[in-house]
């Protein structure tokens, strides 16, 4: 596994993180807070859900089993962020100054990331996971795309995190960090190749959680 996909792995709660504010005055503010983050709960889960896919299938590891559930958690991934821009949507304008425009930036970051995610679907679809060398080689360049699309996550809803709005959203329930719901699947050692975030369920035996590189 690479230990570049591991760190970007590692950021999939950024989402998350991102909505974890510090209280807030003004019902508009609190209103606002409570339509996005309501709409927001179930995809916040999807995420980490999706994430933790990625974890579990992963210390099973053969590489078809790591592309397919790749493939289906950068979809999942992609579906939620457009599902969130369009949560910020229909909360409306946020009621902070420039509210309009951090609405829109929000909206453009988290769809843009969603095709990025898109786009990495595809590469991961595309690989040949019957040569296991080659396999791994390819995962390296999911890795440095996954990088950078941890990036985009990061700046998708940092706007929202300051002053009274990111008060407001870290009180409520739907913005708060969820529990994956996929269960882990054990302590397997990754096989060349593995997407495994490095965890206490995914350390393999033989050599660190992100060794293959």
């Amino acid at each position: 596994m690479n230990k570049k996909l591991a760190a970007a792995l590692s950021g999939g709660a950024v989402l998350v993180l991102v909505l974890s504010g510090c209280s807030d005055d003004g019902d508009k503010v609190n209103d606002w807070a409570k339509s996005f983050c309501d709409q927001a709960k179930p995809q916040i889960q999807k995420r980490a859900d999706a994430h933790q896919i990625i974890i579990s299938t992963a210390a099973d590891s053969r590489p078809a089993e790591i592309q397919a559930a790749d493939s289906k958690a950068f979809k999942d991934i992609a579906d939620a962020d457009r599902a969130l821009a369009k949560a910020v949507e229909t909360a409306g304008v946020p009621p902070v100054e420039n509210g309009e425009q951090t609405q829109k930036d929000v909206i453009a970051e988290l769809n843009a990331t969603a095709v990025a995610y898109d786009a990495l679907k595809k590469q991961v679809d595309a690989l040949d996971p019957s040569n296991q060398q080659k396999f791994a080689e390819g995962l390296k360049d999911v890795a440095d795309g996954l990088t950078k699309i941890e990036k985009m996550d990061q700046n998708a809803l940092a706007t929202l995190e300051n002053g009274e709005l990111g008060q407001a959203m870290a009180k409520q329930p739907g913005c708060q960090k969820p529990t994956p719901s996929v269960p882990p699947t054990g302590s397997a050692s990754p096989k060349p190749g593995s997407t495994a975030t490095p965890s206490a369920s995914t350390t393999p035996k033989a050599k660190p959680s992100a060794s293959a590189e």
